[in-house]
């Protein structure tokens, strides 16, 4: 959901969020928790993973961020994701849900 400024620039911005919000807040991790976290409204940042197969995981992600007003953003790959994530798999979906440090990251994304 990329409204203007370098793709590239703010997929990294988005992964260095995730990663200070790891060590400093709290994440949820994979599409079920992460829609969840949305649900509730904890969710203050989200991105979720381009190359996730079969689509129908994540498709209502995007839609259910819109409806809640909550920051969300498409990355290229599961492995970024959970890369950033702290974790040795890939993962479908993160959402930052105590921002700790990342604050700042996630006001400039908004």
């Amino acid at each position: 959901m990329l409204l203007t400024g370098d793709y590239k620039m703010t997929n990294d911005a988005v992964l260095e969020a995730i990663e200070v919000a790891k060590a400093t807040g709290k994440i949820r991790k994979g599409s079920n928790e992460v829609t969840k976290s949305i649900e509730k409204g904890e969710a203050k940042l989200v991105a979720f993973a381009k190359d996730t197969d079969p689509k129908e995981i994540i498709m209502h992600i995007p839609m259910l961020c819109k409806e809640k007003g909550i920051p969300c953003f498409e990355i290229d790959t599961k492995e970024e994701l959970g890369g950033a994530a702290g974790i040795a798999v890939g993962t479908s979906a993160v959402a930052i849900v105590v921002e700790g440090d990342a604050k700042a990251h996630i006001e400039k994304l908004k």
